[in-house]
């Protein structure tokens, strides 16, 4: 008798999905490290603490605020990064803890 196919948990589908984007990933790869990969030139917040402004991402990035955010956004609702407001500005950083469950996961479904 055949093993009962079990459904892929929706939480790694989604987050599989936003890391199929080479510049989700990208970006997300910096986050990792914001000080070596964003200038605290301008910087309103401590990037390490709350995150790193997307204004800052964009530039690096280059391009559009709007895709910028878009992509941001995708990593989000992943639970790949967590946004802080600081006034007008959005901050981004990694979910350390999130993202350390999804490899464990991978592990264990793959």
């Amino acid at each position: 008798m055949a093993d009962a196919a079990v459904s892929p948990d929706p939480d790694l589908i989604r987050a599989l999905r936003a890391l199929s984007n080479p510049m989700r990933l990208q970006l997300l790869s910096w986050l990792r490290e914001p000080e070596r990969h964003f200038s605290p030139e301008g910087a309103i917040a401590d990037p390490a603490e709350v995150g790193v402004c997307v204004s800052h991402i964009q530039a690096k990035a280059g391009l559009a605020q709007s895709t910028v955010s878009a992509y941001m956004a995708e990593l989000e609702r992943a639970g790949l990064v967590r946004s802080t407001r600081v006034g007008k500005w959005t901050h981004y950083k990694r979910d350390e803890e999130r993202i350390a469950r999804l490899v464990a996961d991978l592990g264990r479904t793959l």
